[in-house]
């Protein structure tokens, strides 16, 4: 088939690379425009741009398709369809309808749960046992088009980096069968039962609140890494949590409990297992303890 790409982070390479692998003809890639990034802040393409330029792959990266020229152009690449994962730019009616199969999205979730920006974080914040992924055909609502494929994969305690990469695969893998069965696939309305919304990530959320018990605050640490990162201060400085585990334990609310930096929570305590120091490399908590100690009866804010 005649294929348009449309992704823009990591997160959509892996499909992309099946894409190619199972024979299509991926005739343009579609990211968002490069970023100023890193200590130099120079411009930096997406992976997907990377991704497709060393395979030779066209690369287009308007700041919008809304545009009548985008827009034409888009439709003259007469693709027979458009495989969408995380392109993170909105996608007008025309766009959507040019391919001759239309677009299909891969979205990480089991929809309609978790329809929006960050579905595999706020499964894992929500305490859900099961995510998963789904390919949908695109229409103009939010995730709201209908279904053609789902797989599933327990969350158990995964972070989001580790759950992120293989919702990647699996999609990469249910896109690719969907492709071979075009046109005739089996799309199935969503129901109208069971829909929440996974709005993105604000960096606020990650600052750890103790007053909340210790099972809700390692699932902060399990979402928020490894970015932006689950984070505390003390004395002005910021630590962030890339590793916890829960104890059971009790004592005031945000105070350390011995000289392994265990904290009481609401409920429970929370035992950070790996941090980072603003400015230093991420290292287990024992380490960081031996150099920079954090005595028992310390408030953690």
């Amino acid at each position: 088939m005649r294929v348009i790409f449309m992704g823009t982070p990591q997160f959509a390479v892996p499909t992309l690379e099946a894409v190619i692998a199972a024979g299509h003809e991926v005739i343009a890639a579609y990211s968002q425009p490069p970023r100023r990034a890193g200590r130099g802040k120079k411009l930096q393409a997406s992976p997907v741009q990377q991704a497709a330029e060393t395979h030779g792959i066209p690369v287009h990266t308007p700041a919008s398709l809304r545009g009548e020229e985008e827009r034409a152009g888009f439709a003259a690449l007469d693709a027979d369809v458009a495989v969408v994962a995380a392109y993170g730019l909105l996608l007008p009616v025309p766009v959507l309808e040019a391919p001759r199969y239309g677009c299909l999205n891969v979205h990480g979730s089991i929809l309609p749960r978790w329809r929006g920006a960050a579905p595999i974080q706020r499964a894992i914040l929500a305490g859900d046992q099961t995510t998963g992924v789904t390919i949908m055909q695109m229409e103009k609502g939010l995730d709201t088009g209908p279904m053609i494929e789902k797989r599933r994969t327990r969350i158990e305690r995964k972070t989001a980096g580790e759950l992120t990469e293989e919702i990647a695969r699996m999609g990469a893998e249910a896109m690719v069968d969907v492709l071979a069965k075009l046109p005739h696939v089996r799309r199935e309305a969503q129901p109208s039962l069971g829909v929440t919304h996974a709005a993105k990530i604000d960096k606020a959320e990650a600052r750890l609140d103790f007053t909340q018990s210790a099972e809700q605050l390692g699932r902060q640490v399990r979402a928020f890494a490894p970015r932006p990162g689950a984070f505390f201060e003390r004395e002005g400085e910021r630590f962030r949590v890339l590793e916890a585990e829960v104890i059971g334990r009790e004592g005031p609310a945000a105070t350390v409990l011995d000289d392994m930096l265990t904290i009481a929570c609401g409920y429970g305590a929370l035992r950070p297992t790996v941090v980072q120091r603003a400015g230093k490399p991420a290292m287990r908590t024992a380490d960081m303890l031996r150099g920079y100690p954090i005595p028992a009866g310390s408030e953690i804010r």
